[in-house]
C-alpha cells in the first residue's frame, strides 16, 4: 500500500464524474471513501481511497494521502471498519 501524495487515479476519475462514494468511514481527520465500480466485463467491485485532512499555513483545509506515524491507529481503525462493512457483511449476505 502506498501512502504517497499523488492522488489515486480512480478517486480523481470519480470526483470528475461527480459520483459520490458509496460510503465514507472516519476517525478524526482520517477518512476512507468506498467507491463502487464496474469492470469492462460488467462485474461490480469496490475500491477504497484514504486521506487525511490538515490546515495549511494560510489556515485553509487541505487533504493528503500521506500519513504521520500518529495517524496510523486511526488509519487502521478506518480500514478495519471498511473491511467489516464491505467484505464481512457481504459474506454474511447483508
Amino acid at each position: 500500500m502506498s501512502f504517497g501524495k499523488t492522488a489515486n487515479k480512480q478517486e480523481t476519475t470519480e470526483k470528475k464524474k461527480g459520483s459520490p462514494p458509496v460510503y465514507t468511514e472516519r476517525a478524526g481527520l482520517v477518512k476512507a471513501d468506498v467507491w463502487e465500480n464496474t469492470s469492462s466485463e460488467g462485474k461490480t467491485f469496490k475500491t477504497v481511497s484514504v486521506q487525511r485532512s490538515y490546515k495549511d499555513k494560510e489556515d485553509k483545509w487541505q487533504t493528503t494521502t500521506s500519513f504521520r506515524v500518529n495517524d496510523l491507529p486511526r488509519l487502521q481503525l478506518v480500514l478495519a471498519k471498511v473491511y467489516e462493512k464491505t467484505v464481512l457483511s457481504e459474506q454474511d449476505g447483508d
